[in-house]
């Protein structure tokens, strides 16, 4: 059995520890709550853009524009596959980066020629030891994310798909579904397929309104789509924030109630330490008292 004074050194480690781990689940709670407020506040706006595509393709499903070239004839071995891996800049969060790694590599495991922007320096940190091909270039940080980080990746996303860089361009990232489920989701997010904006779920008979698209259809589509990517590039980034967040709040709940567990069987430990030391106190006293009655 341990002395009571290191059972007293391990209760105060124990007590400092959990004075760390509460403060941290604190902070993780004002950050998710924060995220969620500016994406309720921002994602209508590219809710209604979405729509807007919808209408347009409603009008005019025949409408052809690059950015829906699923380009069937390149060969499924030849496709260049760019994936946006959404990663923590740190540890500490229970399943949350392994599980965008993870969904990731299994991403890659199919028929194609990868090439990741990996975002947060979990995953570059892992990447890089697997020598998996990476981009570099990307210098912001997943903490706090903006609007200006989702415009400038959506932007640089769409040049790599117009100029043949890549054929489809992929995005890994963690939604939070609820208060203790969050689902790491792999979305294709160019190119753009008309099937999901709803257009089989439309009615025949379904009144069109009249609108007019200037100078042309295409046109207009070229100028709401980047926004469209831009507003789900941003949808993205603010919920594995959210996610981040919410697994290492649920993280640090655990390890605060583990040391909670700990710290009452340490105390039971130094009482049952503490009477044992008493005892043999007595006992030295009362063995020393009998020595010197017999002498």
């Amino acid at each position: 059995m341990a002395s009571a004074k290191e059972i007293q050194t391990r209760i105060k480690s124990i007590e400092d520890t959990m004075k760390i781990t509460n403060a941290m689940y604190m902070i993780s709670s004002s950050k998710m709550k924060r995220a969620k407020k500016v994406l309720s506040e921002t994602i209508p706006y590219f809710y209604a853009l979405q729509g807007e595509i919808s209408r347009i393709l409603r009008h005019v499903p025949d409408v052809s524009h690059p950015f829906f070239d699923l380009r069937p004839d390149v060969a499924p071995d030849e496709r260049k596959i760019g994936i946006i891996v959404i990663t923590g800049d740190k540890g500490m969060a229970g399943a949350y980066n392994h599980n965008a790694i993870k969904k990731a590599e299994e991403l890659m495991s199919g028929p194609g020629q990868y090439r990741l922007l990996v975002l947060g320096m979990v995953g570059r940190m892992y990447f890089a030891k697997k020598n998996v091909q990476m981009d570099e270039s990307y210098p912001y940080t997943v903490q706090k994310p903006t609007l200006h980080q989702a415009r400038v990746l959506a932007e640089r996303m769409l040049d790599d798909f117009s100029d043949g860089t890549f054929d489809e361009v992929h995005i890994v990232f963690s939604e939070l579904s609820n208060a203790v489920t969050v689902e790491t989701r792999a979305d294709q997010i160019l190119p753009l397929k008309k099937s999901h904006f709803d257009m089989s779920k439309i009615p025949v008979d379904l009144y069109h309104e009249e609108i007019a698209m200037r100078p042309s259809p295409e046109i207009v589509l070229s100028h709401v789509i980047p926004n469209y990517l831009t507003g789900l590039i941003y949808g993205a980034l603010v919920e594995s924030y959210a996610s981040e967040n919410n697994a290492r709040m649920m993280a640090m709940e655990a390890s605060t109630n583990n040391a909670k567990d700990m710290l009452r069987e340490l105390g039971i430990a130094y009482n049952r330490a503490r009477q044992a030391a008493i005892t043999q106190e007595i006992t030295e006293v009362i063995g020393g008292a009998k020595a010197q009655k017999r002498k």
